[in-house]
C-alpha cells in the first residue's frame, strides 16, 4: 500500500519515539543554547494602540530588548518568568518544611508565654512569625506556578511579557519580532499591524451560550486553541453585508516544534442562532488557513466557530481572525507581465473598489512583487505579481487537443487559465535536434490553486517526458510543490506539443498559470542561515549559505558583504562549482555595537558571459513532522555582538638556545 506523506511522517515520528537518542546528537542538543521563541500572543494589534503580549520560549535569560522589523512599533520587556528546575523545587520544599517546623509550637496547650510563641526550636516573636509567614507564602506562590507543574514542552518553558506601542501611522502588514537576551537574538516570529479594532478571546467560550457579549464589526479576534478546545463568538450582522472572515494560524507559526505533523490545522464555520451551519472552510484554495465569504441574508445573530481539524491544541496554536466588510482579493489575471511596460490586470474578490488595475513595471527588476488595493483607509490582502524579461503571449481557447493546439515561438511566457474542470491547454512549437528546452509552470507560487501537470510529445503523440510536481527549495513555506517543470534535449527536427492540465481535474476563474517555454536560463538564488546571528566581540561565527541553482547552472558563486558596518568581514567568500551550500565565517568587530545591526550578503557569478548578482535572502532552517526541512525566508538578516573579546593568553618567547624535546606519543594500551 502506498503511504501518503502524512502517514510517512507519523510513522517516522513513531519510530523516533522508541529509538534511543544517539550520543553525538544528544550532546549537540545539550550544548546548543540559541534563544528561541515558541509563540507570541496576541500576534499583533491595531495602529495607535498600546497593549501587552505574552511570549513563550526557551533560553531567554537576561531578555532586555525587543527588535521589530519596520517602523512605528515600540516594545519593552515587562517581565520574564522562568520555571524552576526539579532541584530548585525540591530545595524550596525543604525550606518550606523548615519554616513550618519553626512555626510549630513545642507546647500545644500553652503556646504563648509573655507574648512569645514557644516553638520546637528557639522562641519566635510576633514580628518573626509575620516574616516567616510572608516567606512561606512566597515559596508557595513559586511552587504553585503552573509552569513548574507542566513542563512537558521545553520549547515553551519560559514566559516573557511585553508592552507594545503601535504608532497611529505604523504601516499595516506583517512584521518580524525578535528578543535580545544574554545569549543574543532569538529566531524571528510573525507579528502583525492591523487597521481593525482587536479583541482577545475570553474563556469559557466553547459554547455559544457561554459568550454573552455580541461583538461589533469590523474587528480582529485573537485566540489560542488548547486540546479539545472549540472557540465560538457571537456576531450581530446586518442584511446584505458581504462578510469576509479570514483566519491566520499556519501563517503565524508555519512549523511548530515538537508537534506532529508540525502545525495547527484550523477550521472555521458560521452558524445561525439556531445552530444551523451556513458556511464552512478548512482551508482557502490551497492555503491551510481558512477564509469564509458570506452574504448576510437578514439582520440577525450569528455564531463564528474556530477549532483544530482533529481537536488537537497547545499554547502555540495561536490564531487571528479578521472579520468584516474589508477588501479581499481572490484572484488576478494575468498573474504577471513584462519588464518596462504597463500591464492591465483584472482583479476579483470581495468588497473591491475596482475590478481592474494597471501595473507599471517600467522601473522594476524581474521578480515577484506584492499587489493590493485600497478601499477608503483599508488595504486588502496582498497577492503576488511576476515580472519577467521574456515576451508574453495570452492563451486562447479552444486549444484542448493536438489538432487545435496553439502555435507558439519560444522563448516566451504564456498567460493562461484552466477554465473548467478537465480543461487541457495544448501548445505546439518547432524544434531542432539537440535543442535544449525548458517548460516551467508558475501557478502555486503565484497564489493560484492549479496543481499542474506537464507532458511533452512529438508530432506522432509519443510521450517524451512528463512532470507533476517539481520542488522549489526557494518556496520555504510550501509543503506541496505543485508547479511542474520539464527540461530536455529534443531528439529530432520537427513539431512538438506541450500539454498542461490540472492533476486534480479542477478548474475555474481562479485557476490561472504562467507557462515559460524557453532554452535554459541558468541562474541562482541564495539563502543565508540563520537569520539571527549571535557572536562575541572580536570572534568569528559560522553562517551557512545555500545556493539554489536553476536551469543547470553549476558555476562558482562569489560571496561578499554589501555596505557592511565597519569591522564586519567574511573569512571565505565562495560557493564552489556544483556545490549547493557552503559554511562561511563572519568576523565581528572588537568593539560591540550598542544595537543589533542589519547585514546584507550577495553573490556574483559569471553566466553565459555576463555578471549576475543576486541577494542572499535570510532564512531559518526549520523542520516539520520530524523529517521535512524548509528554508523559511525572513525579512532581515540581524546580527548582535555580545560583550567583548576575551583577552588572549600572553605568548612566552623562548630563548633561541632552549631546546624543546618533543613529547613522545602515548601508545595505546594492549587489550
Amino acid at each position: 500500500m502506498k503511504r501518503t506523506r502524512w502517514q510517512t511522517a507519523l510513522l517516522v515520528a513513531a519510530m523516533l519515539a522508541v529509538v534511543p537518542e544517539a550520543p553525538a546528537v544528544a550532546a549537540a542538543a545539550r550544548t546548543q543554547r540559541r534563544p528561541s521563541i515558541g509563540y507570541v500572543y496576541p500576534a499583533g494589534g491595531k495602529q495607535g494602540t498600546t497593549f501587552q503580549v505574552t511570549i513563550a520560549g526557551r533560553y531567554l535569560d537576561g531578555v532586555n530588548n525587543v527588535v521589530v522589523s519596520g517602523g512605528g512599533v515600540k516594545a519593552t520587556v515587562v517581565e520574564h518568568v522562568k520555571p524552576l528546575t526539579g532541584k530548585q523545587i525540591n530545595l524550596l520544599r525543604d525550606e518550606l518544611k523548615v519554616l513550618q517546623q519553626k512555626m510549630k509550637p513545642a507546647n500545644q496547650g500553652n503556646p504563648k508565654v509573655g507574648g512569645v510563641t514557644k516553638t520546637a526550636g528557639n522562641p519566635v516573636t510576633q514580628t518573626d512569625r509575620a516574616a516567616i509567614q510572608k516567606e512561606m507564602a512566597e515559596i508557595r506562590k513559586k511552587l504553585a506556578n503552573p509552569k513548574n507543574r507542566n513542563r512537558e514542552n521545553q520549547q515553551l518553558a519560559e514566559d516573557v511579557t511585553l508592552r507594545v506601542v503601535l504608532a497611529p501611522d505604523a504601516v499595516p502588514g506583517g512584521r518580524e519580532l525578535r528578543l535580545k537576551t544574554n545569549l543574543g537574538l532569538s529566531n524571528p516570529v510573525a507579528f502583525h499591524v492591523s487597521q481593525l479594532p482587536e479583541r482577545s478571546e475570553k474563556e469559557p467560550n466553547n459554547k455559544a451560550a457561554d459568550t454573552s457579549e455580541l461583538l461589533e464589526l469590523p474587528l480582529v479576534i485573537n485566540g489560542q486553541i488548547m486540546p479539545g478546545d472549540v472557540d465560538r463568538f457571537r456576531l450581530k450582522l446586518n442584511k446584505g453585508a458581504r462578510l469576509v472572515m479570514a483566519a491566520s494560524a499556519r501563517e503565524l507559526m508555519p512549523y511548530i516544534a515538537d508537534a506532529v505533523p508540525g502545525w495547527f490545522q484550523a477550521t472555521m464555520a458560521l452558524y445561525d442562532k439556531n445552530g444551523n451551519e451556513l458556511a464552512y472552510a478548512d482551508d482557502y484554495l490551497f492555503h491551510p488557513d481558512p477564509v469564509l465569504f458570506y452574504e448576510v441574508p437578514r439582520y440577525d445573530e450569528y455564531v463564528l466557530e474556530i477549532k483544530d481539524a482533529i481537536y488537537r491544541g497547545r499554547e502555540d496554536f495561536v490564531y487571528r481572525i479578521a472579520v468584516g466588510e474589508f477588501p479581499f482579493v481572490t484572484s488576478i489575471f494575468p498573474m504577471g507581465g513584462p519588464v518596462g511596460v504597463r500591464t492591465s490586470v483584472a482583479i476579483k474578490g470581495w468588497n473591491l473598489p475596482v475590478n481592474e488595475l494597471t501595473l507599471d513595471a517600467k522601473d522594476m527588476e524581474p521578480g515577484i512583487l506584492p499587489v493590493s488595493v485600497r478601499k477608503g483607509q483599508l488595504v486588502s490582502n496582498r497577492v503576488p505579481f511576476a515580472v519577467d524579461t521574456l515576451p508574453e503571449y495570452p492563451e486562447k481557447e479552444p486549444n484542448n487537443r493536438q489538432a487545435i493546439a496553439r502555435k507558439v515561438k519560444p522563448p516566451l511566457i504564456v498567460n493562461g487559465r484552466i477554465d473548467q474542470p478537465g480543461d487541457l491547454d495544448v501548445f505546439c512549437f518547432e524544434g531542432g535536434a539537440g535543442d535544449e528546452i525548458v517548460a516551467e509552470v508558475y501557478a502555486r507560487r503565484l497564489n493560484s490553486p492549479v496543481d499542474s501537470v506537464l507532458k511533452l510529445t512529438d508530432a506522432t503523440g509519443k510521450k517524451l517526458m512528463a512532470n507533476d510536481d517539481h520542488e522549489d527549495k526557494g518556496a520555504g513555506l510550501s509543503t506541496h510543490h505543485a508547479d511542474s517543470l520539464l527540461s530536455t534535449k529534443l531528439p529530432a527536427n520537427g513539431t512538438y506539443y506541450l500539454y498542461l492540465g490540472d492533476a486534480q481535474n479542477k478548474g475555474g476563474d481562479a485557476y490561472s498559470y504562467r507557462l515559460r517555454i524557453s532554452p535554459p536560463r541558468p541562474d541562482f538564488e541564495l539563502r543565508v542561515v540563520p537569520s539571527s546571528i549571535n557572536a562575541r566581540a572580536g570572534t568569528m561565527v559560522p553562517v551557512t549559505v545555500y545556493a539554489l541553482r536553476k536551469d543547470g547552472f553549476s558555476g562558482d558563486i562569489t560571496l561578499s558583504l554589501k555596505d557592511a558596518p565597519k569591522g564586519f568581514t567574511l573569512s571565505t567568500g565562495r560557493v564552489p562549482a556544483d556545490k549547493d551550500q557552503m559554511q562561511l565565517r563572519l568576523k565581528v568587530p572588537l568593539i560591540p555595537p550598542k544595537q543589533p545591526l542589519s547585514l546584507r550578503l550577495e553573490g556574483r557569478a559569471e553566466i553565459q558571459g555576463r555578471q549576475v548578482v543576486r541577494p542572499a535572502v535570510p532564512a531559518e532552517d526549520m523542520m516539520q513532522a520530524f523529517i521535512y526541512r524548509h528554508l523559511v525566508p525572513a525579512k532581515d538578516l540581524k546580527v548582535v555582538v555580545i560583550g567583548r573579546a576575551k583577552p588572549g593568553t600572553p605568548v612566552k618567547r623562548r630563548s633561541q638556545k632552549t631546546v624543546v624535546k618533543p613529547t613522545p606519543a602515548k601508545q595505546p594500551k594492549s587489550k
